[in-house]
């Protein structure tokens, strides 16, 4: 069995889309996607991407993607590799795909000059910390993450 990570292509919009429905029913919110095939192909293939992704293909079918962008620290003054979605099917999970993803990011990232390379993860997923820790990574427990949208966005805009 041959594991090969590939750059997306703009024919895979609808693959990304359907990995992305996957990722949210996992993570207990399928219907919080509202993301559509022209959305995710304008994000990662318009005039001005704003993500990249990475299929990752067992023998030729796609089993897994990652999807990533930049983000800069004024602290170091480069920039790093934030991964927004890291999604291998169930089939194929515990094979190595998780594990081959991030370590193509991560080359990547050196690669590409980046001084870090960072996600999220949701604190339940005890599985995935476990995983993350295992491939060197550690945890930002001084850190709280926060998020402005929705309505709340509009209000903070002044626009309400």
């Amino acid at each position: 069995m041959t594991l090969t990570i590939r750059p997306a292509a703009p024919g895979d919009a609808a693959l990304i889309l359907r990995f992305v429905r996957e990722l949210a029913e996992f993570e207990r919110e399928p219907d919080a996607v509202v993301a559509t095939e022209p959305l995710l192909h304008d994000a990662l293939f318009g005039a001005h991407p704003a993500a990249e992704a990475r299929i990752a293909e067992l023998d030729g079918a796609a089993i897994g993607m990652a999807l990533f962008f930049y983000n800069f620290s004024t602290w170091t003054g480069w920039r790093g590799l934030y991964l927004e979605d890291l999604y291998v099917t169930p089939s194929a999970r515990g094979q190595g795909v998780g594990a081959a993803l991030l370590r193509h990011l991560a080359a990547l990232a050196v690669e590409r000059g980046c001084t870090r390379f960072e996600w999220s993860v949701l604190d339940w997923n005890e599985k995935a910390i476990g995983f993350y820790r295992s491939m060197g990574a550690v945890p930002m427990d001084e850190w709280t993450v926060f998020r402005v949208a929705g309505d709340a966005l509009a209000k903070l805009a002044g626009r309400d």
